[in-house]
């Protein structure tokens, strides 16, 4: 397996900058996103007047203007998502929706700010019965009934893989439009999840309207809670701690943009994956040098 130098999760600002910076300074490097980068981005139809170089654009006009440099520099993002990441000692192991293992000796997390907090019972009973990656997991599911929570209408492919799969899927969409299956065995209801519970592992998921008793709740996100992502990262609240290094409490992991907490700025975000990217290169760097 090729081991990559930076690894980059996410492609908003903070992710693209990073990268930027890393290839200048002759790393090997991966994004992990999306071709539209950012939602968030696409979503501003008003001027954005704080962005130097960039002058009244709106969020898709700025969205353009970078995926036109992303393409110059010759930088792919890919649209693998990654589920988990474990520091392994000299390298981190990266989990992928398609339960891959790809491996990188640095990583700068830039996944955005992740709304709200995890469900009472989430975190209890992940792993026992709540799971995070339909790929992953379906398989351990097989003929049996399942709940998805999905907060993308991107996921809905998950959805339709776990219907092949499972008896019934009870599909709880928590965004806007109209939502349908071909599947007879997936419903769709407009619920809002309030409660995970069970005993030695999930069963039921309570809602505001019903009580589902379920064999697996699967809880797709756009972006996790950086603390479920990456073990034993110290974060407060729900943003990383890090310093101006933009170095977390893990070696060689670095955080930039709004997942580091206010203010939820494209300027702010762009300036910390810089600063996250170049120390991303010197800490490769130094380790190089030890070796010699």
């Amino acid at each position: 397996m090729t081991r990559i130098d930076i690894a980059i999760i996410g492609s908003g600002p903070a992710g693209l900058e990073a990268a930027l910076t890393a290839k200048n300074r002759n790393k090997s490097i991966m994004v992990f996103g999306s071709k539209d980068l950012s939602p968030k981005m696409v979503s501003i139809e008003h001027p954005i007047t704080n962005y130097l170089g960039l002058s009244n654009v709106t969020g898709r006009q700025m969205a353009e203007a970078f995926t036109k440099q992303m393409e110059e520099a010759g930088i792919e993002i890919s649209e693998q998502r990654i589920t988990a990441v474990y520091a392994m000692g000299d390298f981190f192991g990266l989990q992928t929706s398609d339960n891959q293992m790809l491996e990188a000796s640095a990583v700068i997390l830039c996944t955005g700010v992740t709304a709200g907090n995890p469900y009472p019972g989430e975190t209890q009973f992940l792993g026992r019965g709540v799971s995070y990656c339909a790929t992953c997991d379906a398989p351990l599911y097989r003929g049996k009934n399942v709940v998805v929570i999905s907060t993308g209408a991107h996921e809905e492919d998950e959805a339709v893989f776990l219907g092949e799969v499972c008896a019934h899927v009870t599909y709880i969409p928590l965004y806007k439009g109209d939502v349908t299956f071909s599947r007879d065995n997936i419903t769709v209801v407009r619920e809002k999840p309030l409660e995970i519970k069970g005993g030695m592992k999930a069963d039921t998921l309570v809602t505001d309207q019903n009580t589902y008793t379920t064999d697996c709740v699967f809880i797709l996100r756009e972006a996790q809670f950086p603390s479920q992502l990456v073990p034993g990262l110290v974060t407060e609240g729900n943003a990383v701690r890090v310093d101006r290094a933009m170095q977390t409490n893990i070696p060689g992991l670095y955080a930039a943009g709004d997942i580091t907490g206010l203010p939820y700025q494209f300027i702010k975000s762009a300036g910390e994956g810089n600063i996250a990217a170049i120390s991303a290169a010197m800490y490769l760097d130094a380790k190089k040098r030890e070796k010699k």
